[in-house]
């Protein structure tokens, strides 16, 4: 397979995926979107991964290593912003404790005497 017959498969791949993801996102409920959202970027570990073998390969570039450690960055930020996210999504639905009465005798308008 001649390297441009390489290149025109491996575009061909990326815009069917775009159109499929577009599809597939476009789809979800407003109400699901949130922890799909969440969990998708939870999954990006997998990214920082790749990243990571990538960056320990011994014959690398600058242009290599750069791309290698941007990629390890966003999608650090990526993952810990998913868990963000999750925990924010979980807080709503936890019970919370009722509001306690309020006691006349700590408020200092109590009938303690003086």
């Amino acid at each position: 397979m001649s390297h441009n017959t390489l290149l025109v498969f491996e575009v061909t791949i990326l815009v069917l995926a775009i159109f499929l993801g577009f599809e597939v996102i476009s789809k979800v409920p407003a109400m699901l979107h949130t922890p799909l959202m969440s969990g998708t970027n939870a999954i990006h570990g997998i990214v920082i991964v790749g990243a990571m073998l990538v960056l320990g390969l011994p014959d690398k570039g600058t242009f290599t290593w750069v791309i290698g450690f941007i990629a390890v960055v966003l999608a650090s930020a990526n993952v810990v912003g998913g868990f963000v996210v999750t925990d924010r999504m979980l807080e709503m639905f936890k019970k919370r404790e009722p509001a306690k009465p309020v006691d006349a005798s700590q408020n200092g308008k109590g009938d303690a005497a003086p």
